[in-house]
């Protein structure tokens, strides 16, 4: 195997704090993917129950990886790497828990008598379609164990590599309910090296959407997070969304970025090393919560209801749409920190 010889000392608990408990295999670095550690582990469930939050349009998630090598700066789910006695910064962009046997385990889930094929939801964590992905190969026998049992799911994702998925997915698309959307906030390509390292550039998910929509699937599409003062520019904003109509995005969705707890910080270190002149009127847009006022968040919708309009595409925050909308993806809404299980 390529990567004999590169496996770390999985006992040596100040290079891997809190993992054992987490049903630790192996830890592995290879030059294929350099700066970043993969933990290999063997996980108990695959399917996590999402309990008390009657917004959300899915009851239960999937998530394959733990941390994302997308390195976006403003990622909600950072805190959860806290969980694992790892940091929420450099450790959750580059320390990745991969569950290898998760398409196994799902489909023993799926098998018992109990399972009523409820939505299930990929992407509401870190991304499926990370650089792992490339290496492990999880989602092939996660996406067949849900189409043959009948079960309807979505994914959202920043990873083109969901491109060598498409036939898997038009012929799963046959049998249930499968929907896909895309995040694409950040349309200058200079602004998204900076605050997204690790993803594909606007122009690869541009040509990602389009490859979606000619396999003869829809394509939903995030505009989220949009950055106060970076990204809610009203040229910035109509450029990103006459791109992703000529791409043929079947909807989109656009919402203000939040920051919770740890990410705030995260976020804030760089907005105080790239625009200091914006660190004030950060922390007048945010308090000490983790979302903008209510006065921004009815002037962005002010301002990018009639974008969407003008584009072809429904205004308003898909929370207030009929829940057989084609743009309400059961992707779109990010979960609650505490409903997310860690394995």
């Amino acid at each position: 195997m390529r990567w004999a010889g590169q496996t770390l000392d999985a006992a040596d608990e100040d290079a891997l704090p809190g993992l054992e408990r987490a049903g630790l295999v192996r830890s592995v670095q290879t030059p294929e993917f350099e700066g970043i550690t993969f933990h290999e582990v063997l996980c108990k469930s695959a399917l996590n129950k999402i309990s008390g939050d009657a917004s959300l349009p899915f009851t239960w998630t999937i998530n394959p990886a733990r941390g994302c090598s997308h390195a976006c700066r403003y990622c909600f789910a950072r805190p959860t790497h806290e969980y694992l006695g790892l940091d929420s910064g450099n450790d959750f962009d580059s320390q990745i828990v991969v569950k290898t046997n998760i398409a196994a385990v799902l489909r023993k889930e799926l098998s018992r008598r109990s399972w009523k094929c409820e939505p299930v939801a990929l992407g509401t964590n870190t991304d499926p379609y990370q650089r792992a992905e490339g290496r492990y190969r999880l989602m092939p026998g996660i996406i067949r164990a849900l189409a043959e049992s009948g079960t309807p799911f979505s994914i959202l994702t920043k990873g083109t590599l969901l491109r060598r998925d498409l036939p898997l997915l038009t012929l799963a698309a046959r049998e249930v309910d499968v929907r896909i959307s895309i995040s694409l906030a950040i349309h200058d390509a200079d602004l998204q090296k900076q605050l997204e390292p690790g993803t594909p550039s606007p122009r690869a998910r541009l040509d990602l959407i389009r490859s979606i929509r000619e396999a003869g699937l829809p394509c939903a599409v995030m505009v989220a997070p949009v950055i106060p003062f970076l990204t809610d520019g009203a040229k910035q904003l109509d450029g990103l969304l006459e791109a992703l109509a000529e791409a043929g995005a079947t909807s989109v969705t656009a919402l203000p970025m939040h920051l919770r707890s740890s990410t705030k910080d995260w976020f804030m270190s760089w907005l105080a090393e790239q625009h200091p002149a914006l660190v004030r009127r950060y922390r007048q847009l945010y308090g000490r919560g983790s979302y903008v006022t209510p006065e921004y968040t009815r002037w962005f919708r002010e301002r990018i209801d009639p974008l969407l309009d003008r584009h072809g595409f429904a205004p308003g925050d898909t929370r207030s749409l009929p829940e057989n909308t084609p743009v309400r993806a059961a992707s779109t809404i990010d979960v609650p920190v505490a409903a997310l299980t860690l394995f």
